[in-house]
């Protein structure tokens, strides 16, 4: 009798590192229940949509792609398409109205039910939703189909207790919930034991961890007891928020030798009279006092950030504010956004909604004026020899010359030539002399080559499943 061969996946994720992560889990939970990755081209036979719901061009995105799956999926009925993730919990049974020929609609907090919904789906032939409103346990125990053999994330809490105005993410993600610290830890240690050597803390406001438990220092100490695990040669976080941002994080980053001299805290505005409306309670006077006490203690740090363009009241004078605060606290780096209005956000409702025409030319304004601080910030890198952890080959530039790229310590982009004949892998550390900068990356030469577990995990990986994984629509690391 022949075998039915196994039914194919592949998952497109819009939107946070948060959301990479569960893509992920989805991936494990799909490997775990006897689906294999699709290969680069290949038309699989499931397509989860891992969404997003913080600006509205990840709902015309999605439903952008649904469309074109629809003829697709009328001349394949076994295909399934899946939905969920933030837009699935923000707009539930209207995707079925939009798209009635989707299988499955799943929530944020449901993730684990993907593979049962999309069996009673096949069976049952008729579409499933599953929408939990609130998140019985924390996921801790989610298989996970990791996008690297050598960096991972580690979620340290799910949720959000703030009320910024503009953020439609509490509602869908619920309420902060953290992870006991030695769960974190365990999760830590296992992971290194697989080869991983560099680890992204991460939660909706990954600073604010101990609220559940009542300990303002739990942050700090989870940075300072990763410190102490052999074997783990990077930690990074985010995204943290300045209201909750304390000198005692500031020392654990100084003082844990695998803490990375970068930090990424998001500042939306650079105006005070925005930062009320958006109910982000601090004000840019606190803010800069952070990034001031970062640069004293750890004189090598980067620092980037996140800016929303267009606020609902926002004046010339205040755009003007969020200006020179660039000008002033130098980020190597600003994720730029122009304000998307989100239905049931308090922001969606309030006077002075600014015209797309002013907000598009705002944005093009603080674009261009941050990549000239960028590309100078970067200019002084110059001459400096930094050390790159490799993500990836680009191929020959010429017979004896290999461009290879990686993150430096600052989690600055790094592309470097190297010599053929003593070739780096993904996961290995090399020792790069900086040569040439742009407003988005450094360029250098190549030169040692320290070769590490991670290099060793990223080959035992890649010979394992033939092909990398394939998570399309990952977005490269949005800090």
């Amino acid at each position: 009798m022949e075998l039915q061969a196994a039914r194919t996946y592949t998952v497109e994720t819009y939107g946070c590192q948060m959301n990479v992560h569960d893509s992920e889990r989805i991936a494990g939970l799909l490997d775990q229940a006897g689906y294999i990755p699709a290969r680069p081209g290949e038309r699989a036979d499931i397509v989860v949509f891992n969404t997003c719901a913080v600006r509205e061009n990840a709902d015309n995105k999605l439903y952008g792609n649904l469309s074109f799956l629809a003829p697709i999926k009328k001349a394949n009925p076994q295909m399934q398409i899946a939905v969920g993730g933030c837009l699935a919990q923000k707009d539930q049974a209207t995707i079925l109205k939009r798209a009635p020929y989707v299988d499955v609609v799943f929530g944020t907090h449901n993730v684990g039910s993907l593979p049962v919904l999309l069996e009673r789906a096949r069976i049952e032939e008729e579409s499933q939703i599953e929408i939990l409103e609130s998140l019985e346990h924390f996921p801790s125990t989610l298989p996970a189909r990791r996008f690297s053999a050598f960096s991972a994330w580690v979620s340290v809490s799910v949720g959000c207790n703030n009320t910024c105005t503009f953020c439609i993410v509490p509602t869908l993600r619920g309420i902060e919930k953290d992870r006991p610290a030695s769960d974190i830890m365990r999760e830590v240690r296992t992971l290194v034991e697989s080869g991983v050597i560099e680890i992204t803390l991460l939660g909706q406001n990954v600073n604010a961890y101990g609220v559940d438990f009542g300990d303002r220092q739990a942050f700090a100490k989870l940075v300072t007891e990763c410190g102490k695990v052999e074997g783990l040669e990077r930690v990074r976080f985010m995204s943290p928020h300045p209201r909750d941002f304390t000198d005692d994080v500031i020392e654990a980053m100084a003082h844990s030798p695998n803490a990375m001299p970068h930090l990424h805290m998001p500042l939306q505005s650079g105006s005070d009279h925005i930062l009320a409306q958006m109910r982000r309670s601090y004000r840019t006077d606190r803010y800069l006092g952070i990034i001031e006490r970062v640069r004293a203690a750890i004189p090598a740090s980067q620092i980037t950030t996140d800016i929303i363009v267009g606020f609902p009241g926002e004046s010339e004078a205040d755009f003007q504010a969020t200006l020179d605060i660039c000008t002033q606290a130098r980020f190597s780096a600003a994720y730029t956004y122009q304000y998307s209005k989100r239905p049931g956000t308090p922001a969606a409702a309030m006077d002075g909604q600014v015209s797309a025409a002013v907000v598009g030319e705002r944005y093009t304004r603080l674009h261009s004026h941050q990549e000239k601080i960028s590309h100078s910030v970067n200019l002084q890198a110059i001459g400096k020899t930094m050390q790159v952890l490799v993500t990836e080959h680009e191929g020959r530039r010429d017979a004896e010359r290999a461009k290879m790229s990686g993150r430096t310590e600052d989690f600055r982009l790094a592309h470097f030539n190297y010599d053929e004949n003593n070739l780096a892998r993904p996961g290995d550390v090399v020792t790069v002399k900086i040569t040439d900068a742009a407003s988005h990356f450094l360029t250098g030469e190549g030169g040692n080559v320290r070769r590490t577990r991670g290099g060793d995990a990223h080959e035992a990986l890649t010979a394992e499943r033939k092909i990398e994984p394939l998570l399309l629509g990952m977005p490269a690391l949005r800090v």
